[in-house]
């Protein structure tokens, strides 16, 4: 019993923050607005400092009020120049502005020990195949693990090309850093838990 109840607190240790990457805008589905308030809110109840864009709307507003609203510490991390236009999230306890997308990807990646990954266009897959790919590289310096989010069947085409991916032989299965990918948001935090536990 005491070594069982001692786990989560383990967890916490190591793993402290968790970037998250998502839309800026807010989707056609209220599942997705729903899906990101929910991380942020999973995040807080855990002790987890959520790390993302900064935005203040769509997806991005939603998981840093999930986080806010659930007493959660927040970090947004945004380039200067889209401070005005992303509508920079007035109520994170600490934004930092940076200059370039590629300065934000790297300010994120350096204070997350994870990354989760909600329905986005372009930029949100940028970020996560970078990500991946700096574990797989151990850029990182040690394996950051990756999750998708599967709201509403988004990321099922995506899963299945991973998967071909990993049949064709073009990525290993083994190969640090290959997106979890998850429909429950309890359920992909728990394999992202487990992910850091065993890198």
């Amino acid at each position: 019993m005491g070594r069982n109840a001692s786990k989560p607190e383990d967890h916490r240790v190591s793993l402290r923050a968790i970037g998250v990457f998502c839309g800026s805008g807010p989707g056609n589905l209220p599942e997705y607005v729903d899906a990101a308030r929910e991380v942020g809110a999973a995040l807080a109840a855990r002790e987890i400092t959520l790390v993302y864009g900064g935005g203040g709307k769509g997806m991005m507003g939603a998981v840093a009020d999930g986080a806010l609203s659930a007493g959660g510490q927040v970090i947004g991390v945004i380039p200067s120049w889209m401070v005005e236009k992303e509508a920079a999230h007035p109520g994170v306890q600490q934004m930092i502005q940076v200059g370039t997308m590629l300065e934000r990807k790297a300010r994120m990646a350096e204070l997350s020990d994870a990354f989760l990954v909600l329905p986005g266009g372009l930029g949100t897959l940028d970020e996560l195949f970078e990500m991946a790919t700096w574990s797989q590289l151990r850029l990182h310096g040690r394996v950051k693990p990756c999750g998708l989010l599967d709201v509403a069947g988004y990321y099922g085409h995506l899963s299945a090309w991973l998967e071909r991916a990993v049949g064709d032989q073009f990525i290993r299965g083994d190969t640090p850093g290959l997106p979890l990918v998850g429909d429950s948001v309890g359920g992909l935090l728990e394999e992202l838990l487990r992910a850091i536990s065993a890198g």
